[in-house]
């Protein structure tokens, strides 16, 4: 299926991709037309560059789904949080992300509420 960079309007403002959940919200603080600009190009980068959430990856040895369980909680808020999100926003996007992953898993998404809770507190002592 052909995809597309779209723009998406509502609780978070900012360019997606047609086929996946894949979102490239607008900073807080993006202000002035030069800035606009280099959002809008470096949201064309990352949309090239992502791989959309339902391809496969196939081994030599046999298909699998990559999923999200290879990568520790404060790894992957980590990685949003270089990218330039704020720890609580990175929190958010992590956990949302999960909930898709784990749709009907209570225990999987208590353990994720859990580790979140402790990635904020480890942020907040200075620790991260």
């Amino acid at each position: 299926m052909m995809r597309s960079l779209i723009w998406l309007a509502g609780d978070m403002d900012g360019w997606g991709c047609s086929n996946c959940r894949w979102r490239f919200p607008i900073p807080a603080l993006l202000t002035g037309e030069e800035a606009k600009a280099a959002y809008d190009r470096l949201a064309a980068a990352k949309f090239r560059e992502h791989k959309c959430e339902a391809q496969v990856r196939i081994s030599t040895a046999k298909r699998e789904v990559v999923r999200s369980d290879d990568t520790s909680f404060a790894e992957r808020a980590g990685k949003l949080i270089k990218q330039g999100y704020r720890p609580k926003v990175a929190v958010e996007l992590v956990l949302h992300d999960l909930e898709l992953e784990y749709a009907n898993d209570s225990r999987k998404m208590a353990k994720a509420r859990a580790d979140a809770e402790f990635f904020l507190q480890q942020v907040e002592k200075g620790l991260i």
